[in-house]
């Protein structure tokens, strides 16, 4: 099969196209024909050697894939060969042939095609498992995504609109916060010019928010804490910003505040079918109603993978970066 390997830790350019054997399938794994793959940032640092790959994962980069089922033992999951899925993968998405644990395969929503399919996975198991599971998002409490036109930013913002909270956005540029006000952010704040906690505050009344997805770390820590209203939580799950950050330990000890984070990519299968379940049952059906859809920016075809790290890098796309296969 043809794919794309990383021949070095470095640029774009060290993503090149190859050939390798089919992957073998372990034990609860299926075959997938890959359609389309999703570009994440997870897949930079992994070029960059900044992401290292779980034990037993491929070295391939590749998180999210949608395509059709050809081989695997399929057991009493309903499904059977010849159907379309997307599934969230340890590494491999970038390949005509895929590895798939079956538990964490679901049907591609009614009316979308594998390639919008294929936008779902890594974007949606991360925030289902961080704000609503991690950050306890409940009913009637509020939200800031930072980062929000990302990948992540734009799911976040669409689930959380649909299942009633209000939500607060930042974004790099005044277009990027009209499109997360689009997707139904009440408020984009544009980072580069405006103050969030200033922001948010105002909206709130002075009270804050309840839970920040934050994607940045390091010195919005402090400011994110002044954000948080009274029991609220701070989820960190990227470090774009710096590993480090100030934290005034006496704000989380007043004012019952909880900070905390995760990674997706070395939990194990179990957890993760745990959330493919909720998202099967709480927001699959949005998708299929068109209350929260993928927002694709642009798709390139697998050979020129490298492209589309570049255009993830520059950080102008709204939404997600794709690729497809065949």
């Amino acid at each position: 099969m043809k794919a794309i390997e990383i021949t070095e830790f470095g640029g774009p350019e060290v993503l090149q196209l190859c050939e390798r054997p089919l992957p073998l399938l372990k034990s609860g794994e299926v075959l997938i024909k890959v359609h389309a793959a999703g570009v994440n940032r997870p897949d930079v640092f992994q070029r960059q050697g900044n992401y290292p790959v779980p034990p037993g994962a491929s070295d391939l980069p590749g998180l999210e894939v949608a395509g059709e089922i050809v081989d695997g033992d399929l057991g009493t999951s309903g499904f059977k060969k010849g159907d379309l899925v997307c599934a969230l993968v340890q590494g491999g998405g970038y390949a005509e042939y895929c590895a798939a644990p079956l538990a964490l395969c679901l049907p591609v929503p009614a009316g979308l095609t594998a390639l919008q399919a294929a936008a779902l996975p890594e974007t949606f198991f991360t925030v289902w498992s961080n704000v609503f599971e991690r950050a306890h998002l409940s009913p009637g409490e509020s939200l800031l995504v930072q980062g929000g036109s990302s990948g992540i930013g734009v799911t976040a913002i669409q689930i959380a609109t649909a299942l009633g909270h209000r939500v607060f956005a930042t974004a790099g540029s005044d277009d990027k916060c009209r499109a997360c006000e689009e997707l139904g952010a009440e408020l984009g704040i544009n980072y580069r010019s405006e103050d969030f906690e200033t922001v948010v505050k105002a909206a709130t009344d002075g009270r804050g928010v309840d839970v920040i997805l934050d994607m940045v770390g390091g010195d919005y820590l402090p400011r994110e804490i002044k954000t948080l209203a009274d029991d609220g939580r701070l989820v960190v799950i990227a470090l774009l910003g710096g590993a480090t950050g100030q934290l005034d330990l006496s704000q989380i000890l007043r004012r019952r505040l909880t900070v905390t984070g995760s990674t997706l990519r070395p939990r194990p299968v179990e957890f993760k079918a745990y959330i493919a379940g909720c998202l099967k049952e709480r927001v699959w059906p949005l998708l299929a109603s068109g209350e929260v859809k993928p927002v694709i920016y642009q798709t390139f075809p697998l050979a020129q993978a490298a492209q589309a790290h570049a255009l993830m890098e520059s950080s102008a796309h709204v939404g997600k970066i794709m690729l497809t296969v065949g």
